[in-house]
Parts: C-alpha cells; sequence; structure tokens
C-alpha cells in the first residue's frame, strides 16, 4: 500500500520532516517515503539481518537515514538519541515479513524444513519456538494456542504435542499438527491445519501484541500536534489492539455532575479513518500476501 502509506503520512508535505519507521524490514516504505518528500528518517527492527537489508536498500539516502537495531517501544529513546524531541510520522507494519517467511533458516514456515526457532531477534532474544513447544506444560501451550492463535482445536493439539515431544523441526510440528486436525474428504482446506499454532507461536516468542499495546500511546506521545501515526496489521489479534486503543485516545471522557472523583480524560488524537485502508485489487493481485492488510491511521490533536 506504497500509495496510501505516502498519502496517509503527507510525505510530500514540506512540514512533514521527521520519520520513523518502526518496522523498517526490507526499507521499501521508507525508500518510497523519502523519495516522496520526508527529509530524515529513523528506522528502527528487531531483526538485525533486516537492519542490514535496508541499510543496503537505504544507502543512497545515507546520510538522512539513522538505523537502529532496537524494538519499537523503544523508540522515544531512539528518537532522544538524535535529538529529537518530536516527529512528524510514524509507521508500524506489524507482524511478519515475507522475508522473514522466506528465509528457510528462520524456522517461520512449514514450508522448509528447519529448527523451531522464530525468534525475530536472534542476537538478543532467549526464548525459541523449540523452547516453548518442548517445555511448556500442555495446559499452557494450550491456552496460548487459542489466545495468540484463535485455534479451536488447542487442547487436542496441545496433548498430542505432550505425547510427541521432543519436538525438532517446523515439519515435524506441522505434520503433527494436521494429524490432529484431520478433515473429513469435503474440498481442501483454506489454510494449512499448522497455521493457527505457528502463528500463536511466533506471537509469543517475540511478545508481539504486548509490545503492540505498549507502543501506540508512546508513539502518539512522541509526536508533534498535527503529525501522524500509520499502523498497517495483518490479522484480528493485531488489528483489534489498534482499532480499540486508537479510538480510546480519540475519544473525551467528562465526569458527569457530582462524579468529580471520575478521571477526566481529552482526546488526544483523531481518527484519520474510520474504517481501514485495505490494498486495491491489483496489489493484491501482485501480492496475494497483502490481501489481508489493514490501514489505520490518527493524527494527533493540537492541544495534546
Amino acid at each position: 500500500m506504497e500509495a496510501e502509506i505516502i498519502d496517509a503520512l503527507r510525505a510530500a508535505d514540506p512540514a512533514v520532516v521527521r520519520l520513523i519507521d518502526g518496522t523498517v524490514g526490507g526499507g521499501g516504505h521508507t525508500l518510497a517515503l523519502l523519495r516522496a518528500g520526508i527529509n530524515q528518517a529513523l528506522c528502527m527492527d528487531l531483526d538485525e539481518s533486516a537492519i542490514a537489508r535496508a541499510k543496503a536498500r537505504l544507502a543512497i539516502f545515507s546520510e538522512r537515514v539513522s538505523l537502529v537495531h532496537s524494538s519499537y517501544t523503544n523508540l522515544a529513546d531512539a528518537a532522544g538519541a538524535l535529538g529529537w524531541p518530536a516527529v512528524d510520522a510514524i509507521l508500524l507494519d506489524l507482524g511478519l515479513s515475507s522475508l522473514q517467511l522466506d528465509d528457510p533458516a528462520r524456522g517461520f514456515s512449514f514450508r522448509f524444513d528447519a529448527p523451531l526457532d522464530m525468534r525475530f531477534d536472534r542476537v538478543h532474544g532467549e526464548t525459541t519456538a523449540q523452547d516453548l513447544v518442548n517445555h511448556m506444560p500442555a495446559a499452557d501451550l494450550a491456552a496460548l494456542f487459542f489466545r495468540y492463535g484463535e485455534e479451536r482445536q488447542a487442547r487436542r493439539i496441545a496433548g498430542a504435542i505432550d505425547d510427541g515431544r521432543p519436538i525438532q523441526s517446523t515439519r515435524q510440528l506441522a505434520e503433527l499438527v494436521a494429524r490432529v486436525k484431520a478433515r473429513p474428504a469435503r474440498g481442501p482446506a483454506r489454510i494449512h491445519p499448522a497455521t493457527k499454532v505457528f502463528q500463536a507461536l511466533r506471537i509469543a516468542v517475540n511478545g508481539e501484541l504486548d509490545a503492540i499495546e505498549r507502543v501506540l500511546p508512546l508513539a502518539v506521545e512522541l509526536l508533534r500536534p498535527g503529525g501522524r501515526l500509520a499502523v498497517i496489521s495483518f490479522h484480528s489479534l493485531e488489528d483489534r489492539i489498534v482499532k480499540q486503543s486508537f479510538r480510546e485516545q480519540a475519544t473525551s471522557r467528562l465526569a458527569p455532575p457530582g462524579m468529580a472523583s471520575m478521571e477526566e480524560r481529552q482526546a488526544r488524537v483523531r481518527l484519520v479513518n474510520r474504517k481501514p485502508i485495505t490494498p486495491a485489487q491489483d496489489e493484491i493481485e501482485a501480492n496475494p500476501r497483502s490481501r489481508s492488510a489493514k490501514l489505520r491511521v490518527v493524527e494527533k490533536l493540537e492541544w495534546a
């Protein structure tokens, strides 16, 4: 959604100078925003290989780009290190990138037989998906699959994992889940049976949902009045957090008469789009993985 992001963050506006891309990935979004008019970009990512790729891709703008291997939850510290008290635009592209998914060694995909890793940050991250699968109690695994994967057969799958330990590879896990979730012959399943389990493990390994909840108010705080925050989510768990946080921050709360003890709150942002922006059909056809993307944007209010 390159054009939509450029428009949402008003990259061509001369007043929009400083950008934070908290999930730089391969650097594509930042590159497009710099070309559209952004003057300075702070690029962050938990994945050290993403930082290396972005550095190479953004080399033509090297004097205008700072790259930091860190979580986007540290964006205020990273901006402060550059002497930025506030920024004009922040972009967060949540979840897993295609580059990570397509790298067999990372263990994110059951398309390849690889170690069950799934860490975004392989430098500082200690817990892997293999650790969770082989050492977490079955009841806790079931809760994890249900909460982060919305997997209806979470207990059966967790029980089968408990019986089948140790599990060493992506293919071993995927085949086990597929056996548990064997379908009657009613046509092909829409997604692989292990999709939700792999999603749940990845989210747990990287603490993704907790990080999203933490970063959204921090990002709004760092914006200058009139600055914008754009967030791209790819599944309902992410989008629900973004939607609820944006609505809460866009809502004022006044104490009714006689209820002076109730905490009052002024709205900090306005919703730029009440319904999420989704990819155009031509983009979906060119990149089928984009079909589930949802873009939500808020603008910091002048008095916030």
